[in-house]
């Protein structure tokens, strides 16, 4: 029954030693024990809020990079709006060019045409009026060349004359 029943001596030296012991680590291993489990827990506290913040962040970015993105579409959109304008502007102004410029071409065709036209008029009555002298002058000479004529001819313009 020894074993079970510790005796007096050995239990006093045990809480001695332990009381002891207890002294030492309060006095050296304490305070350092504390204070690695402090830091740790500030430590751990920080990684935390360190990761929290880094997601915040990251979230932000995503914001930001969508609306960059969306705003480069956007621009792109109106780049394309404002090329597609300034072809159809272009090809608009090349047609009405165009179009004006044949116009010129067609005027200036018909003018000369209406140039030559009348140069070719006033060359055939040029032509007309001078085979019309010729021609009478063919028959005042024929119809003068007799005097007989000559006088049928004076007394037929002098009835003429009267009957008018």
């Amino acid at each position: 029954m020894d074993l079970i029943k510790p005796g007096f001596g050995l239990v006093f030296w045990t809480v001695v030693t332990f009381i002891i012991l207890l002294i030492l680590l309060r006095k050296f291993a304490w305070k350092p024990i504390l204070g690695a489990v402090s830091e740790r827990e500030e430590g751990i506290k920080e990684a935390l809020a360190s990761a929290e913040n880094a997601r915040k962040e990251m979230e932000n970015l995503k914001a930001d990079n969508e609306r960059i993105l969306q705003e480069a579409r956007t621009e792109r959109e109106s780049m394309l709006k404002e090329a597609r304008e300034i072809k159809e502007k272009t090809i608009a102004r090349a047609e009405t060019e165009a179009q004006e410029r044949a116009n010129k071409i067609i005027e200036k065709a018909q003018a000369a045409i209406e140039s030559e036209k009348k140069a070719a008029m006033a060359e055939l009555k040029n032509h007309v009026a001078d085979l019309s002298i010729e021609i009478a002058e063919k028959v005042v000479r024929a119809e003068l060349s007799n005097k007989d004529r000559q006088l049928g001819l004076v007394e037929d313009m002098l009835d003429e004359t009267k009957l008018n």
